[in-house]
């Protein structure tokens, strides 16, 4: 699974076999994807829900946090979409190649309604979503799915962005931990921005 996600992250899922992650992973069996997977879309979404889940045992925490609240600001809001996600970087050290897998996927016609489900689909964001800072009453619903696509579009490409500047030497992996910490601020304040923008004050 991490070598799949490597050469994926990295090439493209136009241009990686399963032959390929076969032999790159040192498995002598070509079949090796398909007897664990079934398929090279089995063998993605498997990679997917893994990351989901992890990030999902930081944001439901967080969420769980603000459910007696009476009100929750956008910051507070958009701190429970960005940090865990945060964190889950931070853990999984430099080089990692998550963030980048996860933009293919997200462009990739057979995966994206999948990942969608996949990651938008989990009890902290149903929570999020109930309990959230969100403003939906009296807003064109178009532009509510609008207001999505570029929130979701913002940080998942802002991520990878960091992700291959720290794989590749652009910023030095030492300063990794602050380099995601202040990029998940800045997508807060810059979430926070867009939405008050599109949608209005709370």
């Amino acid at each position: 699974m991490r070598t799949a996600e490597r050469l994926y992250a990295e090439r493209g899922f136009a241009n990686v076999s399963v032959r390929q992650i076969s032999e790159a992973a040192g498995q002598r069996n070509n079949s090796a994807v398909q007897y664990h997977f079934e398929s090279r879309d089995g063998l993605i979404k498997t990679i997917l829900s893994s990351h989901t889940r992890l990030v999902e045992k930081h944001r439901i925490t967080m969420v769980e946090a603000l459910r007696e609240r009476e009100t929750v600001s956008l910051e507070e809001h958009y701190g429970c979409l960005i940090l865990p996600t945060v964190e889950n970087h931070i853990e999984a050290g430099t080089p990692a190649w998550s963030a980048r897998f996860f933009a293919q996927a997200l462009v990739e016609p057979a995966l994206r309604d999948y990942v969608l489900r996949d990651h938008l689909d989990t009890p902290s964001l149903r929570v999020l979503d109930e309990i959230g800072a969100i403003r939906r009453d009296g807003v064109r619903p178009e532009l509510i799915a609008r207001h999505g696509t570029m929130v979701r579009q913002l940080s998942v490409h802002a991520f990878a962005e960091l992700e291959y500047d720290l794989a590749n030497g652009r910023l030095d992996p030492a300063t990794a931990e602050d380099s995601w910490r202040a990029l998940g601020q800045d997508l807060i304040t810059a979430l926070c921005g867009l939405t008050t923008a599109l949608l209005g004050p709370r």
